[in-house]
């Protein structure tokens, strides 16, 4: 429905005149040009759709990226088996038919290579990097409160103004490193996963140490053990994984697939995550043991989320349930470990099954068969300093050719936190959040007119593409409403971002996984002020969160305050 809504906007622009906003009219405004009516920040999955959508509006647009390419995730995080954890073909864009018909997926999860080329083919295809300048790293955005536009800073000092501002800076776009002395002082190479040089890195008989065993430190162990020398990982906190079950996928079978795509697109929105798993009705309580073993089984070995997304219907709500299924996952990693000590180190005591995200492998937990491997435990053996040859524990001074980083993001609002972006009376957003997100929509924060957030916190997430379509359509048809309307100025009103946060943290109220620390609760321990666990994402489930959105724009945006 809301596609077709949107088609209906697009349709009716042939009579709109363009390039209202650019001279301010309201009355105290002075006669001033903006450089763009909108600014976007980012060139990643959400950035690129959006810019599409607002020039498809008529608007003057900029999108500024700090890479020097598009993709976002997909052009940073280049290290080894970086791949998607949706399937590929339930990732990839819904919006064009003909780039649907267009796009051969390779594989049933796709590697980064070909996710970094596919963004750049969609790129090509609506020519949009004439709108996007790259090597442009915005470091502050300044609401100006009496003439209502947004003043942009980029890193090389040039300003840029326009009257909305979109953020697109992603929900795992703000790397951060650890708090170990002495990084610095190794002589060896080293990289922190999101920051993968664009080269080919040989790991061939290299001495390597990885801290680290969340879902790009798995991704990148299981790849780099095959030919390391030797490879240490330095745990901390083990995660529940399950396999991934990746396959190719034949010119056959992707027609296969297009021809299925209205369905496949269709299961996508009606499931909570948007993925093509959803929650079995059943209770892992209420079913027999014999059944509920049959049915994991079942799960564990088919490809993708199905054993997260697609469990039963308590088991990330009741306890009980969750420790037995926890336990089926654990009898897997002990049949999986040879070594019955090493295995106990690799399961999870901290948390339960699918309370953090699932990270998804392809033998993993055989790379702690190989004799080239090794797992150090930081909590017998914590990490005291980096040295000029290595990684200094309380046990040992571990010799090393090669340190990778796998430590984590500051997720979901990080990547705000490192821009300086201030509102009506120079509010910092930043201050603004100390205690957490506070939100309308997950799109609009109260005391920054104009500025719109893309898959922002508090907002419905799941998998990715599919979401965030809906974000920057809902989004691009509030500028067009604005756009129609001669409207200068869009804000939340307190009563408004009260109401939704405080709903957003009921909805989450009882939820496992709002009780872990995690990135999807916001927790990064190298981050001061970020240690404890946050309700930072709607729970309600996608379909629940867009029929809410979409009953306020077809409300004509009256819980706004427009002006």
């Amino acid at each position: 429905m809301h596609r077709q809504w949107w088609s209906e906007i697009i349709g009716n622009l042939k009579e709109i005149c363009v390039n209202k906003m650019v001279s301010p009219t309201s009355k105290g405004q002075t006669n001033m040009r903006l450089n763009f009516d909108v600014i976007i920040i980012g060139a990643g999955v959400a950035g690129l759709y959006q810019l599409h959508l607002m020039r498809q509006l008529g608007l003057s647009v900029k999108s500024f990226e700090a890479g020097s390419g598009v993709g976002g995730t997909w052009y940073w995080n280049r290290y080894p088996g970086a791949r998607f954890d949706s399937e590929s073909w339930t990732y990839g864009y819904s919006f064009s038919k003909e780039l649907m018909e267009e796009w051969d997926w390779q594989e049933h999860f796709s590697s980064q290579p070909e996710n970094e080329r596919y963004l750049n083919f969609v790129a090509d295809k609506f020519n949009l990097r004439e709108d996007i300048q790259f090597n442009a790293k915005v470091i502050s955005a300044h609401y100006m409160e009496k003439d209502r536009y947004w003043s942009l800073t980029l890193e090389d000092g040039e300003c840029y103004t326009s009257r909305f501002l979109i953020t697109a800076i992603g929900i795992l776009s703000a790397p951060t490193m650890p708090t170990i002395k002495g990084i610095d002082a190794f002589k060896g190479r080293w990289f922190h996963t999101y920051h993968w040089p664009k080269e080919r890195i040989n790991f061939e008989g290299k001495r390597i140490g990885i801290i680290g065993t969340g879902a790009t430190a798995v991704q990148t162990i299981q790849e780099v053990a095959k030919n390391a020398g030797n490879l240490k990982v330095f745990q901390r906190s083990p995660n529940w994984c399950a396999p991934l079950h990746n396959d190719k996928i034949s010119k056959k079978e992707m027609d296969e697939i297009r021809s299925r795509y209205n369905e496949i697109l269709a299961r996508c929105r009606e499931t909570p995550g948007c993925y093509i798993h959803s929650t079995d009705p059943r209770n892992t309580l209420d079913t027999p043991p014999d059944e509920r073993e049959k049915f994991w089984e079942e799960l564990y070995a088919s490809p993708g989320f199905g054993i997260w997304q697609g469990n039963f219907n308590d088991m990330l709500n009741d306890r009980e349930a969750n420790a037995l299924a926890s336990e089926f996952i654990a009898k897997k990693i002990r049949q999986r470990v040879n070594d019955p000590v090493i295995a106990e180190k690799l399961i999870p005591k901290n948390h339960g099954f699918g309370t953090r995200r699932v990270p998804l492998e392809t033998n993993y937990y055989e790379v702690y068969n190989q004799n080239n491997v090794e797992l150090i435990d930081i909590n017998d053996t914590p990490i005291q300093t980096i040295t000029h040859n290595g990684i200094q524990t309380t046990d040992c001074e571990h010799q090393l050719d090669m340190i990778i980083y796998a430590t984590g993001f500051d997720a979901i609002t990080g990547s705000f936190d490192r821009i300086d972006i201030q509102g009506i009376r120079g509010k910092k957003l930043k201050e603004a959040w100390e205690d957490g997100p506070q939100t309308y929509l997950g799109v609009f924060v109260q005391d920054f007119p104009n500025m719109l957030m893309s898959m922002g916190p508090h907002a419905g997430l799941g998998n990715y593409t599919r979401t965030a379509e809906y974000s920057v359509e809902w989004i691009a048809g509030l500028v067009q409403y604005a756009n129609e309307k001669n409207i200068t100025e869009v804000k939340a009103t307190t009563e408004g971002v009260k109401d939704w946060t405080d709903y957003v943290l009921g909805l989450g109220e009882g939820l496992l996984q709002n009780e872990i620390g995690s990135w999807m609760t916001g927790v990064n321990k190298n981050v001061k002020g970020k240690e404890a666990p946050r309700i930072m994402r709607y729970s309600g489930g996608h379909p629940a969160f867009r029929e809410h959105c979409d009953a306020i724009a077809k409300d004509g945006y009256k819980q706004l305050d427009l002006s």
